[in-house]
């Protein structure tokens, strides 16, 4: 078996646009097994398949294969000539010293042209095996299933399919920018709109020199650990505690959670829109802390213009804990550091706040000041997956401080 055969679900349903979804898709993989020994990533009747070369381990391509969204399942494959003698042989070989108590076989014809039809084909492949294994056939609960997949000029067979990743091919769905702490949440929010097809550009923000650089350096992880789900990322790390010094020092105590949160709002907007973003992304829950009630997170979201998604609103933590542990950045964002969330903390803050008792604090701030240099001041790093992936040239970022 020297291929990997993929099959698509949701993107069959795009109509007219399925050819440019597929398209997508397939680049993706290119890039996805960009440094491993992959002959071709090729389109076919319905599904794509993948043609292994010599070095190239199915573990190790169908790790990635794992990791590329729009993905329904996939399988180790063989490939033959359209030819049910030639077809059955080759089953015959590949399966080896294998043993089991039933089997059948699954067939699908993506041609109907083909002479025989697919339960014509189950019975005669089917009929081939038990004669040669003695196996019982048993169409309700086998232990084994062959599948066949009959093209135009050749043929696909199989012994599994593996589930993959699901979703729309990312970047299908434009560009996002997610507001990336250190925490549990928001790589799990990430993850999902990623799985929606959207490519994620992530803002960080951070309080060194004041604080260490900890959270600097979890933000790079969890963004290494992202980027192997969409090949290509873009990092910002915003210095915010010189922000929130005089935040401190304008503002009255239970009203300042707020207003750093409105102020990273309007600086992730302005890096989003000169990446091309059409909406934010928060890791928000409904009542999970003081800032994420009903009121607050109103008032938060009444400072930008682009769509605030949140999707983990009506979930909770040991659901989101859950998915972070599936995803792998569990082990990464509880990892101890100091980050611009806990710094000049009020003891007691706001969970109803009002618009204009928010406006009125914010008035003795130079707001378009800090954000302006907050923006302008911000690091660019950029990630890749594999790291020997071309992709293109990075592009020159475009920010712009008016």
């Amino acid at each position: 078996m020297n291929s990997l055969v993929i099959h698509y679900q949701e993107i069959a349903l795009k109509g007219k646009n399925r050819p440019w979804f597929i398209g997508r898709l397939v680049r993706n993989l290119r890039t996805a097994v960009s440094d491993l020994d992959v002959k071709a990533v090729r389109s076919l009747m319905g599904r794509i398949e993948i043609v292994l070369g010599p070095t190239a381990t199915r573990e190790d391509v169908g790790d990635r294969v794992r990791r590329v969204f729009g993905i329904a399942n996939f399988s180790y494959a063989g490939r033959t000539a359209l030819d049910i003698d030639a077809l059955t042989a080759a089953i015959l070989q590949d399966l080896g010293d294998r043993t089991c108590s039933s089997f059948r076989v699954s067939a699908k014809r993506a041609d109907k042209r083909f002479h025989l039809t697919s339960p014509q084909v189950e019975r005669e492949v089917g009929g081939r095996i038990q004669e040669a294994r003695g196996w019982k056939v048993d169409l309700g609960n086998p232990e084994l299933v062959v599948h066949v997949e009959l093209l135009s000029d050749e043929a696909f067979y199989c012994f599994g399919k593996e589930r993959g990743a699901g979703g729309l091919p990312t970047g299908t769905a434009g560009r996002v920018a997610c507001l990336l702490s250190g925490g549990i949440d928001s790589p799990v929010a990430a993850h999902r709109m990623m799985k929606r097809g959207c490519a994620v550009t992530f803002v960080h923000f951070h309080s060194y020199p004041i604080l260490s650089r900890a959270s600097q350096e979890k933000a790079r992880e969890l963004v290494t650990l992202l980027t192997g789900w969409q090949q290509r990322s873009r990092l910002f790390l915003v210095a915010f505690g010189e922000i929130q010094q005089q935040v401190v020092l304008a503002v009255p105590g239970p009203m300042r959670v707020i207003v750093y949160r409105r102020l990273m709002m309007r600086i992730a907007e302005r890096i989003g829109l000169a990446r091309g973003a059409q909406a934010l992304v928060t890791g928000d829950v409904v009542g999970q802390v003081a800032s994420q009630t009903l009121e607050n997170l109103a008032v938060v979201e009444n400072v930008v213009t682009l769509p605030v998604f949140r999707p983990l609103i009506g979930m909770d933590k040991d659901e989101i804990t859950t998915e972070a542990i599936r995803l792998g950045s569990y082990p990464i964002s509880i990892i101890p550091d100091q980050d611009c969330c806990t710094l000049f903390t009020p003891r007691n803050p706001l969970t109803k706040a009002r618009l204009a008792q928010i406006e009125a604090g914010e008035a003795a701030l130079p707001i378009e000041e800090l954000v302006d240099r907050a923006v302008a001041e911000a690091v660019v790093e950029d990630f890749e997956f594999p790291a020997s992936a071309k992709v293109g040239p990075p592009e020159p970022p475009r920010i712009s401080a008016c």
